[in-house]
């Protein structure tokens, strides 16, 4: 395993959970069917808050990879600061999810940096669903708001390569971030199963 084709074999081991995050019942697991402009913005900030937090942690613990954690956490704080100046108003969440809790428990740079990866694909798939549904309210001002959140989320996949290349000796630490990353994508997409399932839907369909 090598980081070119690192994030590829990630997303293909986890292609369909991956698919399923990207399909148009996320935002119902995440918003618990209320598809309200407001409930969709608050989730989203509740997101980019935890994740800023989860990556200022990081850096706090880090040695080699710490410029690249304390870059990502302002990141995800300039992303909670412009959804929040969408909403009247906004207080964040004490809890997290269990993505985010999975990743604070991380605790070496191989293994952040594997919960990167798998946390930006998630993202990724997150994020298109936020651009469609304010592309469906015709709201192109919000719609390119989370265009550009997601242009850098798709990068962070690139971050995380670059801390693999730096830190990984051996495939030991190769497979090791390997699986945390499909580990970071399958506890993502359980939640948004149980999420449905909660609700008496079916998480399996596609859209």
């Amino acid at each position: 395993m090598n980081p070119d084709d690192f994030a590829d074999r990630v997303g293909a081991e986890k292609s369909t959970e991956l698919d399923r995050l990207g399909s148009q019942q996320l935002l119902v697991a995440l918003t618990g069917a209320d598809l309200e402009p407001e409930v969709v913005l608050t989730a989203s900030a509740n997101s980019e808050h935890s994740a800023a937090e989860t990556f200022a942690e990081w850096a706090d613990g880090s040695d080699d990879a710490r410029e690249t954690f304390e870059r990502l956490a302002d990141q995800e704080r300039e992303h909670y600061e412009r959804v929040v100046a969408e909403l009247d108003e906004f207080e964040p969440l004490d809890s997290i999810d269990s993505m985010q809790a999975y990743l604070r428990g991380l605790d070496d740079d191989i293994s952040r940096a594997g919960g990167l990866v798998g946390r930006s694909l998630v993202g990724n798939r997150t994020l298109l669903q936020v651009v469609n549904f304010f592309v469906n309210e015709a709201d192109k001002r919000r719609a390119n708001l989370f265009r550009d959140l997601r242009a850098d989320t798709r990068e962070n996949v690139e971050d995380g390569r670059a801390v693999l290349a730096e830190c990984c000796a051996d495939d030991d630490d190769w497979n090791r971030a390997f699986d945390v990353a499909t580990e970071t994508v399958q506890i993502a997409y359980d939640d948004y199963a149980d999420a449905l399932t909660g609700m008496g839907l079916d998480p399996k369909p596609i859209c």
